[in-house]
């Protein structure tokens, strides 16, 4: 068990892990600079609690910042206690969570505290796609410091007093704190798309073990399996009332009603998150044109469109889906890309970024076409051009180039309103409808909605042992 006394770090750890778990390593570490009065202070543990224990009996390396010592700065003993955590986690190939509350750079050890940053970043690259790796920032985390949860995989923000930037507000022009905050947990999450959850720290500590169940130790352990006790046949009545705010419809599909949504503050228009399916965690990534309040009041409305932050929100949801081996099921409503001169300086780049990491995924991967699926947006969004592995599509479904209307002004200018109202019903029929899509083998089997659950549940288990082969390369460069 820990000897360290039950400092604000020490607590934190307590509170997120099972119960008496925790052995601590490296309790006796000190500083070893004695430059500007150093020597002088009080370091325990030189200001980071770091050790091992247990959540649900899952192995997992945490550390955790004590900002009582020296402002819980970074200095060279504090990085390589860190580092030294990675080691262990990467060779035990379990999940690193990393407790912040820093002042930043220890000054005093100046040239010392900089290679600690840069050993720091080194092993969390190094461990990138090897082991899950989750921060959650409690007080400050600011300057290079920023740089940690960015490369991390999941961001944690107490959602009142914690920091989190590379440049203070006020040292922005035109900017002060006041003015907008952007080191708050709301800038963060909602604006720069950086922090996946915010909460209070009971909140945060919840969300990270409910977040480690679901998540494989490392990218060589198998998915999470639990137990299902719901009904993998369920028909989901009302399904396509949902198609609106994709996050209810992903909750109504999922095992018992379970959907971990992610970054869910940032780009609303595209959702992305973990749910289970016959036990197992699926990754899944929806378009979504309506967010309902707790209330069931419409609060947000968009238009059926994929917007740059959308797609890079879903790129790294997918790179990290494939980098797990964790299955992802897309559900497709969508008709181009969104237009404004702002979208297009970036959405050219973003869509390609999503394109490639569907196409590049070799995970089990099942669309679901849930309304429109018009134009290269469609082919974006997970089709079967770019790898799916199992496409359906519910009856009322449309798909094609774009809609069956506009289709027929273009094709037939010179026809009057009447006769293209008609030709647009035949377009729509022999180019834009689901079935039309099935005949030529483009979607796999046209369904009810009502059936989603039972068809994606039968698609993931037939799809469970599969193996792709690429052409051998370092990376793409994409």
């Amino acid at each position: 068990m820990s000897n360290t006394a039950e400092s604000l770090a020490a607590k934190r750890i307590a509170a997120l892990l099972d119960e008496n778990s925790f052995v601590e390593i490296g309790a006796l570490v000190t500083g070893r600079s004695t430059d500007f009065g150093v020597s002088q202070s009080e370091t325990p543990s030189d200001g980071v609690i770091t050790g091992y224990g247990v959540i649900d009996g899952n192995l997992v390396y945490v550390y955790s910042q004590d900002a009582s010592v020296l402002g819980g700065t970074i200095g060279e003993m504090h990085a390589r206690k860190i580092t030294g955590i990675y080691d262990l986690a990467m060779k035990m190939g379990a999940p690193v969570i990393g407790l912040i509350d820093c002042a930043g750079l220890r000054l005093q050890e100046a040239t010392d505290a900089l290679n600690a940053f840069g050993q720091i970043y080194m092993k969390q690259t190094l461990a990138s796609g090897v082991i899950p790796q989750i921060t959650a920032v409690f007080g400050t985390c600011g300057g290079g410091l920023a740089l940690v949860p960015g490369l991390t995989d999941f961001t944690f923000m107490e959602g009142k007093s914690a920091k989190l930037f590379v440049n203070t507000p006020n040292a922005l022009a035109g900017n002060r704190e006041d003015k907008n905050n952007t080191a708050s947990a709301a800038f963060q999450s909602e604006k720069a798309g950086l922090v996946d959850f915010v909460g209070t720290e009971e909140e945060i500590f919840a969300g990270i073990r409910g977040l480690v169940n679901l998540l494989p130790a490392s990218n060589e352990d198998d998915v999470p399996a639990a137990e299902c006790q719901d009904d993998l046949n369920r028909i989901c009545t009302d399904l396509a009332n949902a198609a609106g705010d994709t996050s209810i419809l992903l909750s109504q599909i999922a095992d018992d009603g379970e959907f971990v949504e992610v970054k869910a503050a940032y780009a609303k228009d595209m959702v992305t998150g973990f749910i289970r399916l016959n036990g197992s965690t699926v990754g899944a990534v929806a378009n979504r044109t309506e967010v309902y309040d707790a209330d069931g009041n419409k609060a947000e409305e968009f238009d059926a469109v994929l917007s740059a932050e959308g797609c890079s929100k879903a790129r790294r949801f997918v790179e990290f889906c494939d980098a797990f081996d964790i299955p992802v099921l897309t559900l497709t409503n969508v008709t181009g890309f969104k237009a404004d001169e702002a979208s297009e300086m970036c959405i050219a780049k973003a869509a390609a970024g999503l394109t490639y990491a569907f196409a590049n995924a070799t995970v089990p991967k099942v669309n679901v076409v849930i309304g429109k699926a018009f134009g290269n947006a469609y082919n974006v969004m997970n089709s079967k051009a770019i790898g799916a592995d199992m496409t359906y599509a519910w009856t009322q479904a449309e798909i094609g180039m774009m809609d069956a209307q506009l289709a027929a002004k273009i094709i037939y200018a010179d026809k009057d309103g009447a006769a293209q109202s008609e030709l647009a019903a035949e377009y729509a029929s022999l180019q834009g409808s689901a079935l039309s899509a099935a005949r030529r083998g483009y979607v796999d089997a046209v369904i009810d909605a009502e059936n989603t659950r039972k068809y994606v549940i039968g698609a993931f288990e037939m799809l469970y042992t599969k193996r792709e082969d690429r052409p051998v390369k370092k990376h793409g460069t994409v």
